[in-house]
């Protein structure tokens, strides 16, 4: 629970979104998607005064990795999960796609969200938080490419964590394991 909720987003609208945005790119049959080139580079260019900032680790609270200030059109990142992505590792690949997401969805895409009170119940799909996850999950793990993929497979070609990948093989593959 977030405290926000979001005009309502199904999980294909979003798939949709993010294969769009590789087919702008050019990036719709590529699996490993360099979210970090896509970052300092095309960010930049496509979206009029976007910005992104990395903060020294010791001037962020231990659990916060990035975020995403929509007014400002900037993403801030934590210092060392900017390194590790850039080191191609997949949970810090995905918190930085995660970002994007939030970035895109809110102030690109222009999704509504507002402030809710007294712990509403807020559906997954008008939740920012779960909405900027499946974005990042279906740029990092197109869906449309990782058919008959096993879950180490989508690992090393996506360049996830284990886990995302267990997710989008379950997704995929309509089972959970």
């Amino acid at each position: 629970m977030t405290g926000y909720q979001c005009e309502p987003l199904s999980r294909a609208q979003i798939r949709k979104f993010a294969l769009e945005l590789r087919r702008e790119l050019g990036l719709d049959r590529t699996l490993c998607f360099n979210v970090i080139a896509f970052l300092e580079f095309a960010m930049p260019v496509i979206y009029n005064g976007f910005y992104f900032e990395i903060v020294p680790k010791e001037d962020w609270p231990p659990k916060k990795h990035a975020c995403t200030d929509v007014m400002n059109k900037t993403i801030y990142i934590r210092e060392d999960v900017y390194r590790r992505a850039v080191q191609g590792k997949g949970r810090d690949r995905m918190t930085i796609a995660h970002e994007i997401g939030h970035y895109i969805l809110l102030a690109v895409q222009g999704v509504k969200f507002y402030r809710t009170f007294d712990g509403a119940f807020i559906n997954n799909y008008e939740d920012p938080e779960w909405q900027a996850k499946v974005f990042a999950g279906e740029l990092l793990c197109p869906f449309n490419l990782i058919g008959g993929m096993s879950v180490n497979e989508i690992m090393n070609r996506c360049g996830v964590s284990e886990e995302a990948a267990n997710v989008h093989f379950s997704e995929k593959n309509g089972r959970w394991r």
